[in-house]
């Protein structure tokens, strides 16, 4: 295997990934890969947890293939994060948290996501039927992981 990707590295992969891409508030995408990755070194996160959320929803996102999360030069812990915070079509939340359960240091790469989306800021400038959707489902993830226990 090659030598891993470093941060820098990924991080570029990621942003270039999602370039043009915005959220939900109509910002840069890359903003919120940002605050997550902020967000897992804040809570102690390791480099394989930071390159995963840099990584997040790039497969997800079909920003990146599964194939190239497979021949990416990352570690297989990495790798097995993104997967495991990866959801797939026709998953139900409860299968999803389980997953998540499942793989170490995934957790705290998805209980930082929640985190920023559930930033009362970003949520503020959604409309009404939109943030509460949002916040009913970041909560709902939240019990489901255990986090707000």
């Amino acid at each position: 295997m090659t030598s891993p990707l470093t941060l820098a590295d990924v991080e570029a992969v990621a942003r270039a990934a999602h370039e043009g891409q915005r959220d939900k508030a109509g910002r840069p995408y890359a903003e919120h890969l940002a605050a997550v990755a902020a967000g897992v070194r804040a809570r102690g996160g390791d480099a394989e947890q930071i390159a995963a959320a840099w990584l997040h929803d790039a497969v997800e996102d079909d920003a990146l293939s599964r194939a190239w999360l497979a021949g990416a030069a990352l570690t297989p812990r990495t790798k097995a994060i993104v997967d495991a915070v990866t959801k797939r079509a026709g998953e139900g939340p409860e299968a999803y948290a389980r997953r998540i359960l499942d793989t170490p240091g995934a957790l705290l790469v998805k209980e930082s996501d929640l985190a920023h989306n559930a930033d009362p800021d970003r949520l503020a400038v959604l409309d009404e039927p939109t943030r509460k959707r949002l916040t009913e489902k970041y909560t709902r993830m939240r019990a489901l992981l255990g986090l707000d226990a």
